[in-house]
C-alpha cells in the first residue's frame, strides 16, 4: 500500500510503500541507501554482518515501517486521509503538529 507523507513545515513530498518490503529481498542493505536514509543503511549492514546474513531475512519485514516512523520523527504527516487511516491501521502513531507518540 502507498502512503504519501508530507512535510510539516517546508511541505516536501514523499511517497513510500506500507508494509512487507519487495526491495529488501532483492536489494539488501542497499535499499536504506537508494532512499538516502544512511542510518538504517549501516544499521543493516552491521545486523547482517552480525548474525552471518540472518538479519537479512528479518528487515524485508519491518524496515517500512522503520524507515516512515523516522520521517515521521523528522516532520512528515500524513498527506491524505487515505494515508493517516493506513498508518492508525499499521500501529504508526503521528499528530499534525509533529508531536510524535510513538
Amino acid at each position: 500500500m502507498q502512503i504519501n507523507l508530507k512535510h510539516f513545515t517546508t511541505g516536501a513530498m514523499k511517497q513510500t510503500k506500507l508494509g512487507f518490503s519487495w526491495t529488501m529481498i532483492f536489494f539488501g542493505g542497499f535499499v536504506p541507501l537508494f532512499r538516502g536514509d544512511v542510518k538504517w543503511f549501516f544499521i543493516t549492514w552491521a545486523v547482517a554482518v552480525a548474525t552471518f546474513g540472518l538479519g537479512w531475512f528479518g528487515f524485508p519485514f519491518l524496515y517500512n515501517k522503520l524507515y516512515i516512523k523516522d520521517l515521521i520523527e523528522k516532520g512528515y504527516i500524513p498527506a491524505d486521509e487515505t494515508s493517516s487511516e493506513s498508518l492508525s491501521g499499521a500501529g504508526i502513531h503521528f499528530s499534525s503538529n509533529n508531536s510524535n507518540s510513538d
